[in-house]
């Protein structure tokens, strides 16, 4: 039995592969039975596509291996759950990119007399909610809650560091933007232990990428102030808002203007390595997810770097995620050079 809906899956991850740069109709037996997953599907080729031919870029090819990550069998279903390494090609102005990301996916597969069908596919997209498109049912984890925690940016109070005792120095801290990007290069595809990973986690990468390039924590102790980190101490959350939510983050880099400080810029190109960008999904004015950005495509426009969903060198406008929609709203932010 086993072998059987394993050749159903083969086939099912071979047309996924090709599905990532070839948007035509495929002329192949059906073995998806979920309408709902196959209209998504053909929406989203027929979206790529025009991405493509608006990016002035043509897709070469993809190359996606899987990882089988937990299989539950029974009486004539059989229940995967898959990660895809998804490494997708492409060309613009005669110079050939290369962009990576990590996705899952959900299958049940259902007995159909002597065949073996895919009757489901949950597609994951944490970068708007740590659940399964088309599966309200799965749980979001506890530290998923933090999104709920907005930061209001008029309400930002600052640390008076000299009734502290510590006076401010009077040297600039640069920001090195290369330090910050190494980071993001060697951390977008795995946790480093050194730092707490949460099921939303791309804010918590965003700020870890900014702290290697040397911005300075700002301490206050309260987690609604400041962007600081210290970890999980004795059972208590112990960092800021704005450290872990993309809400928060966005917050206090609109109102900073210590240590930590940003400029918002109105459009993409206005951006260079180690500046950040932040989504707001629904258009709503409530931010979703963060990015790094890590390079350039051969037309000047960010490609950036993520975790939740991990991504490498993805072009900027996150089009091709299901997170998307056509009221997101975007902030671009330019991380000052010095501090």
């Amino acid at each position: 039995m086993q072998r059987e809906w394993k050749n159903t899956l083969y086939m099912y991850v071979n047309q996924y592969n090709r599905s990532e740069v070839d948007y035509r109709p495929q002329a192949v037996n059906p073995i998806v039975t979920d309408l709902d997953h196959v209209m998504r599907k053909s929406e989203r080729m027929q979206l790529l596509e025009r991405w493509y031919r608006e990016r002035a870029s043509v897709p070469l090819r993809s190359e996606t291996r899987t990882k089988l990550l937990r299989t539950r069998e029974g009486d004539g279903e059989v229940v995967v759950d898959l990660e895809f390494h998804i490494r997708r090609y492409y060309e613009k102005r005669n110079i050939t990119h290369m962009e990576e990301r990590l996705e899952r996916e959900r299958l049940t597969l259902s007995r159909d007399g002597q065949a073996w069908l895919v009757t489901r596919v949950e597609t994951a997209v944490p970068e708007r909610h740590p659940v399964m498109v088309h599966a309200p049912s799965i749980a979001v984890p506890a530290a998923a809650e933090l999104q709920e925690e907005p930061l209001k940016a008029q309400s930002v109070p600052y640390l008076n560091m000299d009734v502290l005792g510590f006076a401010k120095s009077s040297r600039a801290i640069p920001y090195y933007r290369q330090r910050a990007v190494q980071y993001a290069d060697q951390w977008w595809n795995e946790p480093n232990p050194d730092f707490l990973t949460f099921e939303v986690d791309c804010t918590n990468f965003v700020s870890q990428c900014l702290f290697a390039g040397g911005a300075p924590i700002y301490y206050t102790g309260r987690r609604e102030s400041g962007w600081w980190y210290k970890g999980r101490i004795n059972g208590r959350e112990e960092w800021s808002f704005s450290w872990a939510v993309s809400n928060s983050l966005q917050a206090y880099l609109s109102a900073s203007r210590t240590h930590l400080r940003a400029e918002a810029v109105s459009g993409p190109e206005e951006l260079q390595l180690g500046d950040v960008i932040l989504y707001d999904w629904d258009g709503n004015g409530h931010y979703q997810h963060s990015v790094i950005v890590t390079a350039f495509d051969a037309g000047g426009m960010p490609l950036v770097n993520a975790r939740t969903t991990s991504s490498r060198h993805r072009y900027w406008d996150y089009r091709d995620s299901y997170a998307w929609t056509d009221q997101t709203k975007y902030r671009f932010f330019h991380i000052a050079d010095q501090f």
